[in-house]
């Protein structure tokens, strides 16, 4: 299928669809004439290559585990591979201290709105 076609049953940009395959996580057989030719096989790595991102890893990460993530029923699911509790533990961790991070600076952010505010009503 053509990158149209699987941007229409993927819900993915063209454009999104030729990123995933410059990060290597569609590999798309060229034609003679340079077009790309997607398997039905894609449509689903699109599908996991979305959940994966949903989950806040980036595609370095997706690259080395999408080949972990299988159908079952219309659901992804990781199927037990080498490395997948590990790197997934590892996003984990990662996403845990951004979030702390913010946390941090919205209590700063907090702390000057309360001053500002204070200022702003001593002054009216």
């Amino acid at each position: 299928m053509r990158i149209g076609d699987l941007s229409e049953r993927s819900g993915v940009s063209r454009r999104l669809l030729r990123y995933y395959e410059e990060q290597g996580l569609l590999t798309p057989v060229r034609q003679a004439n340079g077009y790309r030719d997607y398997a039905e096989s894609d449509v689903v790595a699109v599908r996991h290559i979305r959940l994966l991102l949903e989950a806040g890893l980036p595609t370095v990460a997706i690259g080395r585990l999408l080949h972990c993530v299988h159908d079952d029923g219309g659901r992804a699911v990781p199927t037990p591979c080498p490395g997948l509790v590990e790197q997934l533990t590892r996003e984990r961790g990662r996403i845990a201290a951004t979030i702390a991070e913010l946390q941090a600076s919205q209590r700063a952010l907090d702390g000057l709105l309360a001053s500002a505010l204070n200022s702003f009503a001593r002054a009216g």
